[in-house]
Order: structure tokens, then sequence, then C-alpha cells
């Protein structure tokens, strides 16, 4: 774990510090790249947090948001103590089973969910595993089915 202060500072309407280089080199070593997303985890004022190192505009950043330090974008200028490593715990989540054999049921579907983006991928299992009953569960897989066969909205889209 690697420790320092830094100012927040603000782009947009995103609050971020950057990384020392030296901090950020080991943490390459860690995560065995330097290009992409970097799962990260440490504390901020003592809080923990887990969050992604991204590269923006040729500068890699970790952006501060509220769930992080409460009021963050109002606290631009303000030094904070961070600790910060490279998070080797998976972040992967698992579709439920249900969602799994709906896909495999359904050749059309699952050829669209395969060619879709990760992040939609990502859009549509963390939907369906966030749900509680069985009945909601069934309903959205059914739902999620035609909108990869582009018959109903989902998520918030209109086509996959």
């Amino acid at each position: 774990m690697h420790t320092f202060s830094a100012a927040i500072q603000m782009i947009g309407v995103n609050p971020y510090v950057f990384v020392p280089e030296d901090i950020l080199i080991e943490i390459f070593n860690k995560a065995e790249k330097d290009k992409g997303h970097i799962p990260i985890k440490g504390t901020i004022n003592a809080k923990p947090y887990k969050q992604t190192l991204v590269r923006y505009s040729g500068e890699w950043r970790l952006y501060i948001n509220t769930s992080m330090l409460k009021g963050s974008p109002k606290r631009v200028g303000e030094t904070i103590e961070i600790t910060i490593c490279h998070d080797e715990e998976s972040r992967e989540i698992a579709p439920p089973p249900e969602f799994s054999a709906a896909l495999a049921n359904n050749k059309e579907a699952k050829e669209v969910f395969d060619s879709i983006s990760a992040s939609r991928r990502l859009e549509i299992v963390r939907y369906l595993a966030r749900l509680k009953s069985p009945a909601s569960l069934e309903k959205n897989i059914t739902r999620a089915i035609n909108f990869l066969k582009g018959k109903e909205r989902f998520v918030g889209r209109d086509k996959p």
C-alpha cells in the first residue's frame, strides 16, 4: 500500500487527483499493464474505497466521487490523504444462471449478446444480478432476451 497527499482538482464536473509517477509505475507492475482501466483500492482520509485508475488526455487520474469523499466536487483545492494499491480481487459479475440458460436456448439473442460491447454486456448482467425476487428475475430475463432480439426496450435502451 502506498501513501501520498494530493490536492483535489477538477476537470469538467469530475474531481480527481494525480497519482505520483513512482506509485503509478509500481501499480502498473503489479497490474502487469499500463493501459486500459486498472482496478485499485485504498483509503481517502482513512475511509476505504475501490476505484479504477483511468487515463484521460494522456494523464492518469484517480477520480474522487462522492461515495469516496462526501461533497467531493465542492472540495476542490482541499488536500487529502490517500493510500492506494492495485486491487487483485476480481470485479467480474457473473450472470444469473437463469440468464445464461436463456441465452443458451436462444441462438439469436446469444449472438447479439456476444457481439455487443463489454460495457453493454456488463450493464445487462449487473441489472439482472441485482434483482431480488425470482419473479422479477424471470420477467426481466424475458425482457433482456427480447431486447437482444430488437423487440423491446431494456435498461433504458431501444436497441443493442
